[in-house]
């Protein structure tokens, strides 16, 4: 029995040790890198007029409603203006040192709209920074300091990182300089709203404000992305944190140095996820690849062939799995070059030759309004009364053909968000050209049975998707 306790007591206690030798020491790696982390402070100068006193009186704005009476009322007929008066707002981020000689990588949210940029370093230096350039569409920014032999970060592989591999973020969070958190990579390659051209590393590393800039580094000492964003509904650190990874930003600052800007790659498309609905009813044995709403008249797509409702599957030999793939893909290539592309039409594969023309950066896409009338008695199984486009309402919206929304009944089509004013383009793989002809293909599709309607609204078209039902026939 005595054995027996003493044979516990050690395997209990070989167990706690094994558990102990496990967990990750991040002490060498702050001790090495850290030197290379800096805080970034910046000051941003308002001007505005303050008005002087009237004896007796309060301040009293320009565009108060008494302004004029005391103005009359007042010796010589005026209240005199201040002078201007500067006040200052400022905020902090983080950064890191990627070459001997000063230049700094930071986020562009972090320097926006900065009149003066400091940058301390570790050893409590500090210098005045310059902006070599500003990328907000990945949110990075290059910066550069008057200093030599400076501390330098060791880049590291992104792509080699693996789901679950411990991640340590070093910056200066709510202004707490060289501060070290760490976690975990909780996803790669994760898409976010309204940010197209990052696959962000998403972590559980704990980042606030004052983080954004700051590396991200792993087990080896390397950085492998830039912190960037939280997830948060109440603006501090809910267990969601993004990275942008160091390959992107390597390749958005070498362009920012060399020539200021950076160049994207366009084809001139818009498009949308495919569901599963969607591959359903394109014939697609899984959901894949980018859904085409809208060819640009003239543009490179257009050029190359392709059309509305094509799926975009490759590019340029590259994979495209989901349809934020493709902005990250084409904006990657080099404007000018001749690629590859296929497609998926008609339950067949396609390959076609596009010549990638650039993203301009003011590129802005015509928008469009749509003329009331007067609303038809009649509308179709699923609630929709429609028209004809006019010809000069095709030559408005850039279309061959479409059918306006001019009223909707309560049905399947209310209830999947279509609305007065929207513009009809297509019906499954049909074009919508008469209200008649689109009438008559809506009422061949079976009660169950999915269809997809592709709508014009504003500046975007999308496929909206419904399951028709006996109870939405009129």
């Amino acid at each position: 029995m005595h054995k027996f306790f003493l044979a516990l007591l050690f395997g209990l206690s070989f167990s706690v040790f094994a558990q102990t030798k496990q967990l990750p020491d991040f002490t060498d790696l702050v001790e090495t890198q850290g030197a290379a982390v800096v805080n970034i402070s910046t000051t941003q100068i308002h001007n505005t007029y303050e008005n002087q006193v009237i004896p007796g009186m309060p301040n009293i704005p320009e565009n108060s409603p008494f302004f004029e009476f005391f103005r009359r009322h007042t010796p010589h007929g005026v209240i005199p203006k201040g002078a201007p008066r500067e006040f200052e707002s400022k905020s902090l981020g983080s950064g890191f040192i990627i070459s001997a000689d000063g230049y700094i990588l930071t986020n562009a949210h972090v320097v926006k709209a900065a009149d003066e940029i400091t940058v301390k370093l570790n050893d409590k230096r500090e210098f005045r920074a310059e902006i070599i350039g500003v990328d907000r569409k990945t949110d990075i920014a290059l910066l550069k300091i008057e200093a030599s032999n400076l501390p330098q970060v060791t880049q590291g592989d992104p792509n080699k990182l693996k789901v679950g591999e411990w991640v340590v973020a070093i910056g200066s969070p709510f202004g707490f300089e060289s501060s070290v958190t760490a976690g975990i990579v909780s996803a790669k390659g994760r898409s976010l709203a309204q940010e197209n051209y990052v696959p962000f590393i998403q972590t559980d590393v704990a980042i606030n404000p004052g983080n954004s800039g700051g590396p991200l580094f792993n087990m080896k000492g390397e950085v492998v992305g830039i912190n960037s964003q939280i997830y948060s509904r109440t603006g501090g650190y809910m267990g969601l944190s993004f990275a942008i990874p160091i390959d992107v930003a390597t390749d958005i600052s070498n362009q920012l140095k060399d020539t200021g800007k950076v160049s994207r790659g366009r084809i001139g498309v818009m498009i949308q996820e495919v569901t599963k609905e969607l591959a359903e009813l394109f014939g697609l044995a899984k959901p894949s690849g980018a859904l085409v709403t809208l060819v640009q008249k003239g543009g490179p797509a257009e050029e190359a062939g392709i059309k509305t409702k094509d799926v975009i599957m490759r590019f340029d030999g590259k994979a495209v799995s989901t349809s934020s793939d493709l902005p990250r893909i084409v904006g990657a290539t080099k404007p000018g070059s001749k690629v590859s592309i296929q497609v998926w039409r008609n339950g067949s594969t396609k390959k076609m030759i596009v010549l990638v023309d650039e993203f301009p950066s003011d590129e802005k896409i015509a928008s469009h309004g749509s003329k009331k009338s007067k609303v038809p008695d009649t509308s179709n199984r699923i609630g929709l009364a429609l028209r004809e486009l006019t010809n000069n309402e095709k030559k408005q919206l850039e279309v061959n053909s479409g059918l306006l929304v001019e009223a909707i009944r309560p049905g399947i089509a209310s209830r999947v968000g279509i609305r007065p004013g929207d513009i009809i383009l297509g019906i499954n793989n049909q074009d919508a050209v008469t209200v008649e002809q689109f009438n008559q293909l809506l009422n061949k599709s079976k009660e169950g049975r999915n269809i997809a309607l592709l709508v014009k609204r504003g500046n975007t078209t999308s496929f909206i998707t419904m399951q028709l039902k006996g109870g939405d026939s009129k």
